[in-house]
């Protein structure tokens, strides 16, 4: 037991071990006068909290002022508190009488910001997972489409603003990009060279420019890695993709992300058909997950690189689109595994 001396006061404060905290309201306290008062409190007015000590019992022990007293005759009263409610005061007679707080005023806390995603190809095979993501997450979701509505009959669909645009017009992008955070394009395609080039490349800087002219914060975009030898087969599509990357860093260097998914595999529809592309892309991604050294081979080294699941790039996209502190620029296929096993906050 420890004995606290406090100049003034005739009663002096016995405070137990298990104590978690004192507080003291100070009024007025004249400074020690003798080496004696070496231990009085010399401090003017205020509350002064003593941090909770280690090996602390439940209790808390508080010093409150009484204003009504004369200043000769001021005293503190210790009040303790117990986890059964009880309160015992040394300067009443009262046992039970509880301690009068008042009660503070509740503030209704703000709704959070309304986040509101364009899916650039919504209707197509990596678009249509990530609008159903996205609306997994309570997001509003809208999706740019030449036809606009498209004729999906799933459910997921009907959730989905669809809007008309053609991202080679863009003078048709600025209804659809109102309101808008974010931006995910899924927008590619294959054909001659310079076909591949104006949809690959030419359509998505259009998008990433009229997104950065109108004010969005964030813009993902699903590219495609490289293959080696494959790039010169398809030369088109990959230059047009290299120059949508580089449009994206250029306009968002601090919200652009670029996916670089290889082989993406799922449950593909063609028109009224469904093919099971995970036969075969499950069990090679399986296995040349584990196998990232074998893609430092020269010439045939990138195709090593392991399928992903076309759900995984659905949640990593979306995830990056609306995490503020998703890293922008670049992300491999082993970036993007390792991002989907982990949590989104």
């Amino acid at each position: 037991m420890s004995t606290w001396i406090v100049r003034h006061v005739s009663l002096p404060c016995l405070i137990s071990r298990g104590c978690p905290a004192l507080l003291f309201h100070l009024d007025n306290f004249a400074s020690p006068q003798s080496p004696s008062d070496s231990h009085s409190l010399s401090l003017q007015k205020g509350v002064f909290l003593i941090p909770r000590l280690p090996r602390m019992s439940s209790f808390v022990t508080r010093l409150l002022h009484h204003q009504s007293l004369s200043h000769s005759s001021r005293r503190f009263c210790l009040i303790s508190s117990s986890a059964h409610g009880r309160f015992l005061s040394m300067d009443s007679n009262n046992v039970d009488e509880p301690l009068k707080v008042p009660e503070a005023e509740t503030v209704d806390p703000l709704p959070p910001p309304t986040q509101k995603l364009l899916v650039l190809g919504g209707s197509g095979f990596v678009g249509s997972h990530v609008c159903q993501e996205a609306l997994n997450r309570g997001l509003t979701v809208a999706s740019l489409n030449r036809s606009g509505r498209p004729s999906i009959k799933d459910s997921w669909a009907d959730n989905v603003q669809w809007c008309q645009g053609n991202l080679l017009a863009p003078e048709t992008l600025k209804d659809a990009l109102t309101g808008v955070t974010s931006v995910i394009s899924c927008v590619g395609g294959f054909g001659s060279n310079s076909q591949m080039y104006k949809i690959n490349g030419s359509a998505n800087i259009n998008a990433i420019t009229a997104a950065s002219e109108q004010g969005v914060k964030r813009f993902v975009y699903i590219s495609a890695a490289d293959f080696g030898i494959v790039n010169y087969l398809l030369q088109g599509y990959y230059e047009g993709k290299r120059a949508a990357e580089t449009e994206l860093l250029t306009r968002f260097p601090y919200g652009g992300v670029i996916l670089r998914p290889g082989f993406i595999h799922g449950t593909r529809r063609v028109g009224s058909m469904k093919i099971p592309l995970s036969v075969v892309g499950s069990p090679l991604e399986m296995v040349l997950q584990h196998a990232k050294p074998l893609t430092q081979l020269p010439l045939v080294g990138p195709l090593f690189t392991p399928p992903v699941n076309v759900a995984v790039v659905a949640r990593v996209a979306v995830r990056a689109a609306t995490d503020p502190v998703f890293p922008p620029g670049i992300v491999d296929v082993h970036g993007i595994l390792r991002y989907s096993q982990q949590k989104s906050k």
